[in-house]
């Protein structure tokens, strides 16, 4: 354990909460890092996003609600393709998709990467061009694999000796060459959560740089007359801020392309991943695109430089980085509670009507976020509170640390940052609570893209 996380954890159980979290000036005030271009808080302290109030859109919509920056949206997408110019830039399908966000991600030039059938059907839903799709997954079916190849997705990613296998005998059936890149585990440790990091060797994605099973892959793929192997994929995890992890997979993996290249094979792809981090509190200091478009073909470039060949087509998957800041949830208060902790101190639980049903993140990944009174201004003093949801779970936290005003009370609205990425994806119906819609606001205008579930919709599944 680190020592900030050591001090950290301490403080915590005195009731302090974290030692970086400290109270603000003014609770009124945002940081900007933290929120979509478009948020602002009006003169009497209400949320604005691009000229909606928060209040105005709960009373039309209801919480909880995820709330989207649209031109935010489509201006991170837009950046990510700018700075990595001759690059494919894919939008992660699995961090949120819909088919409003399909259609903005085709607008603004980016790929889409897919991981199931589901989210294939989402894609041609939208009329997004097949031939710019990736399909991934450790385990895709035979039908999921049929329907990617008839309709034509451009590449799919090949996870394992069996897939290979299965995706051969569809392509073959179908009458198609199906262009495939290998995915490889490139036996990196990401400083990320460890549900979260995907290039270290105990886990269940990709195959074996080290114990040869990787290659072993590309050359079975090489002799399938019904497979075109294209080159190389790798993803060292998601939430990453340190471009040093992809420094060693790049090495490893295009070490593992030139082997290739010797042994005759046709190569020209990589895929390098990407699982950019995004800031969820004050603590997150992600890079901006241009810094990461810049670091890494310099990385892939210098590793080519050394192994005398030639710089393959690039790709990379900017994840959660895209969507992740460009939403907020808004949510309304009930029960407002003092409870005593350790020293003397307390802590003031803030109940909200969601929680892990919309956001399982903080459960899930023990992750942090940062929350505001979002329906008026306060001039209380500061308390450490704790927003919780409403679900029958003592875990059920949506924001374990923040300040917030010490008059909080029933009907207040709150709003909790960058939860575009993996909340709405993740969404379930735990306690039969249907989950929330989604809302895009755009030039002063609001309008749903995803409808509230309702109870009819949890009942229509019922077999009587």
């Amino acid at each position: 354990m680190r020592a900030h996380e050591a001090g950290a954890l301490h403080a915590e159980a005195a009731g302090r909460g974290p030692t970086w979290l400290q109270p603000p000036d003014d609770t009124n005030a945002l940081v900007a890092s933290l929120w979509p271009t478009h948020v602002s808080r009006r003169a009497d302290g209400v949320l604005d996003v691009a000229g909606v109030a928060a209040t105005e859109l709960a009373t039309q919509f209801g919480t909880p609600a995820y709330v989207i920056d649209e031109d935010d949206f489509r201006a991170r997408a837009r950046s990510f393709r700018d700075a990595f110019a001759g690059a494919d830039v894919y939008y992660a399908g699995k961090a949120f998709l819909s088919v409003a966000s399909v259609q903005w991600v085709a607008e603004e030039g980016l790929c889409l990467d897919v991981c199931s059938g589901g989210e294939l059907a989402v894609a041609l839903r939208a009329g997004f061009d097949p031939a710019r799709i990736g399909f991934h997954g450790n385990n895709k079916s035979e039908s999921e694999l049929r329907r990617a190849v008839a309709v034509g997705v451009g590449r799919i990613v090949v996870d394992s000796y069996s897939e290979i296998a299965r995706l051969a005998k569809v392509a073959a059936e179908l009458g198609v060459r199906q262009p495939v890149l290998v995915r490889v585990t490139a036996g990196v440790e990401a400083h990320t959560h460890d549900y979260i990091a995907t290039a270290h060797e105990d886990q269940k994605f990709g195959l074996s740089i080290t114990d040869g099973a990787a290659f072993e892959a590309m050359e079975m793929t090489e002799g399938l007359a019904s497979l075109r192997l294209l080159g190389l994929h790798s993803h060292i995890g998601s939430q990453i801020f340190d471009t040093s992890g992809f420094e060693v997979a790049a090495r490893r993996v295009l070490a593992l392309y030139a082997r290739g290249l010797e042994a005759g094979f046709t190569l020209g792809e990589l895929d390098l991943g990407g699982g950019f981090g995004i800031a969820y509190t004050t603590q997150d200091d992600p890079a901006e695109p241009d810094e990461l478009a810049r670091n890494l073909t310099e990385i892939v470039a210098h590793e080519c430089r050394a192994l005398d060949i030639g710089v393959p087509h690039l790709s990379v998957e900017p994840g959660r980085a895209v969507a992740g800041p460009s939403t907020f949830t808004l949510y309304e208060v009930g029960t407002v509670k003092e409870v005593a902790l350790d020293a003397g101190a307390s802590r003031l639980y803030v109940a909200v009507d969601g929680g892990m049903s919309d956001n399982i993140r903080a459960a899930l990944y023990d992750a942090d976020f940062s929350c505001t009174l979002a329906s008026r201004r306060s001039d209380a003093d500061p308390v450490l509170a704790r927003v919780v949801g409403k679900h029958c779970e003592s875990g059920d936290i949506v924001v374990k640390n923040e300040f917030l005003p010490g008059d909080m009370e029933a009907g207040d609205l709150i709003a909790v940052p960058a939860t575009g990425a993996y909340c709405r994806s993740l969404a379930n119906t735990y306690n039969h609570i249907p989950r929330p819609p989604v809302v895009a606001v755009r030039h002063g205008q609001a309008r749903l893209v995803v409808r509230r579930e309702t109870e009819d919709d949890l009942l229509r599944l019922e077999v009587l």
